[in-house]
């Protein structure tokens, strides 16, 4: 090996293994911390997020990246890209995100309990200055501040391509589910709690090692909002949470392992370097979209898991099938919740914040008037009313995080899996045979070829390319929202 080649490596996975200490100190502060220490981890974050910067814009980092510039090895174009962008922020600014990020969650947690927006406003504001002060790094690159936001989540897609893919979903979606409505001669069956917390946990356990789930390199914790973090390789971390008015923790929970998978499943060779980590999120989005709804979401993973659900429930399925409950989880009905929403309503929810966060970093919307623009949103595109702002502006936690651009992506990630559960269908025999019979391998090892090994090796265009045959394409999903909206219920 070059000797530049392995030299950068060696600074890479320096880097690396600062980040895999952030994370751990992330995934702890909304998992296992005692609230009372709460300002020395803020602070913990901060400065470890400088140290880290000092590292990713280190002068003989750059001159290695310079020596190696006519290099093919994805690691240099990878580490080139994250370091020029890197080097654009300066180091006070990555503190203070972190530590606004921090403090954010903590505020967004107990305002979201209290139902308290004006509790959580200056958290809000300060996370739009930041993002204003972020996007100015990039002033002479973008046509607006959230192509800057955009790029750290979707690389090298803009604000103007996002408005073109979701002008599909704005124009046509809204009629499904007023024709889903109208066609209901029958309506869905609906799903009655309380579902015990207790049950919901021995249930989840058992349907995540159905799936994959591994005690030897997996974990699974509880959080206010359902997340996935890796750690590094070989510690993938899931967290859900167990509502008893709703049953949401299987489709999250299977959410998250997509996710997870998607990490785990990434070429080991490429451990401790920047090419251990999933291409983009809407690539990521789509291994969570895909677990959630097309597996999980469809009858034949139900008729396999049933008996490692109902019991657990305190008689809440009883008079349930794996048919109806397909048909309750998936019925077209909008709902306030985001991550309950049904597939053909989901983009929708998407769709909104994007226009939202649009609006906040234009000054188009003052901060203090989010929860009115949100009901206003919510009524035209979902036609339906928000009666609080804990079930409306409150109910996630990116905007607490700082975490402006990830949004588009979910919607995103949501055409590319319908995208590629076409695919894996066409070219794995038996599968809803196999999912049934709890051989999810075939699956999984379909996902490691196409996606998860690659890292980011391979940019997402070229990744989806290679995956599909064919670039982003709205049509699947489409296809698939379509005969969702006139499902017949069961």
């Amino acid at each position: 090996m070059d000797t530049r080649l392995s030299d950068l490596r060696t600074r890479l996975a320096e880097v690396e293994d600062l980040q895999h200490a952030l994370r751990l100190l992330q995934f702890d502060q909304q998992t296992a911390m005692p609230a009372a220490g709460a300002e020395a981890r803020t602070e913990s974050l901060a400065t470890l997020a400088r140290i880290l910067h000092e590292r990713q814009t280190a002068p003989e980092l750059f001159g290695l990246l310079d020596a190696l510039a006519g290099s093919d090895d994805p690691l240099v174009r990878v580490a080139r890209r994250d370091a020029d962008k890197a080097r654009r922020v300066p180091g006070e600014l990555v503190s203070e995100a972190t530590r606004a990020a921090a403090d954010g969650q903590r505020a967004w947690e107990r305002a979201r309990e209290e139902d308290d927006f004006a509790a959580f406003l200056p958290h809000l504001r300060r996370n739009i200055d930041l993002a204003h002060e972020y996007a100015a790094c990039f002033a002479d690159e973008i046509d607006e501040p959230y192509d800057a936001l955009l790029d750290d989540y979707e690389p090298g897609m803009r604000t103007a391509d996002v408005r073109t893919v979701f002008g599909p979903l704005r124009e046509e979606l809204p009629g499904l589910i007023a024709e889903a409505a109208e066609s209901e001669s029958h309506p869905p069956p609906e799903l009655v709690g309380p579902f015990p917390a207790d049950g919901q946990r021995r249930a989840i356990r058992a349907i995540l090692e159905r799936v994959g789930f591994d005690e030897s390199s997996w974990r699974l914790a509880e959080s206010a909002h359902p997340f996935c973090a890796t750690i590094g390789a070989g510690d993938n971390r899931l967290t859900t949470r167990y509502p008893e008015d709703v049953l949401e923790s299987p489709l999250s929970s299977l959410h998250e392992f997509g996710h997870g998978l998607y990490e785990a499943q990434i070429d080991p060779a490429y451990a401790r370097t920047p090419l251990h980590h999933g291409a983009s999120l809407t690539i990521h989005e789509s291994q969570s979209r895909l677990w959630e709804v097309f597996v999980a979401g469809r009858e034949p993973f139900w008729r396999g898991a049933w008996e490692l659900l109902h019991p657990h429930l305190d008689g809440r399925l009883d008079g349930h099938d794996p048919r109806s409950f397909v048909a309750a989880i998936g019925a077209v009905r909008p709902t306030l919740i985001r991550v309950d929403a049904d597939p053909v309503s989901y983009p929708l929810h998407i769709v909104l914040r994007f226009d939202l966060e649009l609006a906040l970093l234009s000054g188009d919307l003052a901060p203090r008037d989010l929860p009115a623009a949100w009901r206003d949103g919510m009524r035209a595109l979902l036609g339906i009313e928000v009666p609080d702002d804990r079930h409306g502006a409150l109910q996630d936690v990116h905007w607490a995080a700082g975490a402006f651009g990830y949004f588009p992506t979910y919607a995103l990630g949501t055409m590319l899996a319908a995208q590629l559960w076409e695919t894996a269908t066409g070219e794995i025999p038996d599968l809803d045979a196999r999912i049934e019979a709890g051989d999810l391998a075939p699956l999984r090892e379909w996902l490691r070829d196409r996606i998860h090994r690659h890292g980011r090796s391979l940019e997402p265009r070229e990744l989806i390319r290679g995956a599909t045959g064919r670039e982003l394409d709205a049509a699947p999903y489409l296809a698939f929202a379509r005969a969702r909206a006139h499902a017949p219920a069961a």
